[in-house]
């Protein structure tokens, strides 16, 4: 059991939408990472405040917080502006995960830090924690198919079958590069990962 006297030296944030309608979406795909993460190491996200659901527990050695926002996509910052100032934690130590169109879907692409490039999610994130210099790894899902084609109808889409096994691959690599960031390093997670 942890108290909030702990120390907790990084936040891991998987965005989304919640909600049976926005499973398996391509705007999901931070909370599908976070999934793996889980999956892979035992977690149960067990606590809900700050309107998301988290746990509070340790992860490659480091006490960490891993959550899913539950105010949809666009208000994302308003959850982890909340958690982080309870848990004193600093943005370069806030490593969030969320879909890019800019990437062919099944890429992963890891940065330090960097502008929101249009995405909302990570906009309201800048804004409630007042920085840009956020960890962030990046899950390709491709770019809509033409110019004419509703950007919103794209990310809310479904992953096709077709991409489903790249798709899982690349959630699967988005959760080992948060345990390479926390073992060693960020440098050394986008020398594995960043493809």
């Amino acid at each position: 059991m942890f108290f909030k006297s702990e120390k907790f030296e990084y936040l891991i944030a998987g965005l989304g939408n919640p909600g049976k309608e926005y499973e398996a979406t391509r705007h999901n795909a931070g909370f599908m990472a976070v999934d793996a993460l889980l999956k892979d190491s035992g977690i149960v996200l067990n606590k809900h405040k700050f309107e998301s659901e988290f746990a509070l527990t340790s992860l490659e050695g480091k006490k960490v917080i891993i959550l899913k926002p539950l105010t949809y996509m666009n208000n994302s910052g308003e959850a982890i502006g909340a958690i982080s100032k309870f848990y004193k934690i600093p943005p370069e130590k806030c490593i969030i995960i969320f879909d890019d169109i800019s990437l062919d879907a099944g890429k992963i692409r890891i940065r330090r830090k960097g502008s929101a490039g249009g995405h909302n999610g990570i906009k309201s994130i800048i804004s409630h924690l007042n920085s840009e210099d956020f960890p962030r790894i990046k899950i390709g899902v491709g770019e809509k198919p033409d110019k004419e084609y509703d950007l919103k109808d794209w990310v809310l889409g479904k992953i096709p079958k077709t991409q489903k096994e790249e798709f899982d691959k690349a959630c699967s690599n988005a959760a080992k590069a948060v345990r390479e960031i926390l073992k060693n390093s960020i440098d050394s997670a986008m020398n594995k990962f960043s493809k």
